[in-house]
């Protein structure tokens, strides 16, 4: 079996055959993906804690909205921040996803990253799969990779994420954007 390139710095984006109430209409920015497996976050699934209670020391650079962000069903007790930053942090503290975005540790001091950090956004939990099994849900069909843009982690309308960045893919893909959440219905 031929190895699927890696999807880290990309999107996944839940295709509507992908009948899982935790992905339903997900858009996942993937960290990692390796041979041993993969890992995101759900960048369209806000809470309604605040990141000023959950981790005060962060939300003064807390972009729109200032919530912590449900990253996925595993893990829910981690902890995961995502950054923007104007200038690469100091070693050790950020490791690079995509463009000027990466994952932030958020066990550093924030005053000390605070000159180079221009955002900062929240998860709780992640998506996680095993060595293969994000390959074989690519195969079914379940995911469209596409490439992700550097607003998207820290967008300000993150309930409309799913239906813009398939709005912006090609014919054919950009047609789901209109599909109804439950097509019965229509």
């Amino acid at each position: 079996m031929r190895a699927m390139p890696s999807t880290k710095g990309r999107l996944l984006v839940a295709s509507p055959l992908l009948n899982d109430p935790n992905f339903e209409r997900t858009v996942i920015l993937m960290l990692e993906h390796a041979e041993e497996g993969a890992l995101g976050v759900v960048l369209n699934r806000p809470s309604a804690l605040d990141v000023h209670e959950a981790l005060p020391d962060w939300a003064r650079f807390t972009g729109t909205p200032e919530v912590v962000f449900v990253g996925g069903p595993v893990g829910q007790g981690s902890v995961i921040g995502l950054s923007r930053c104007a200038t690469e942090p100091p070693e050790g503290m950020w490791q690079h996803v995509l463009g000027a975005i990466g994952v932030l540790d958020l066990s550093t001091d924030a005053d000390e990253v605070g000159a180079v950090v221009d955002a900062v956004r929240v998860f709780t939990g992640y998506a996680g799969w095993g060595g293969g099994q994000l390959e074989g849900e690519l195969t079914e069909g379940a995911w469209f990779v596409v490439d992700a843009d550097e607003a998207d982690p820290m967008s300000q309308e993150p309930e409309g994420l799913w239906r813009s960045v398939l709005r912006r893919q090609p014919p054919p893909l950009n047609r789901y954007a209109m599909y109804p959440p439950n097509p019965n219905m229509n």
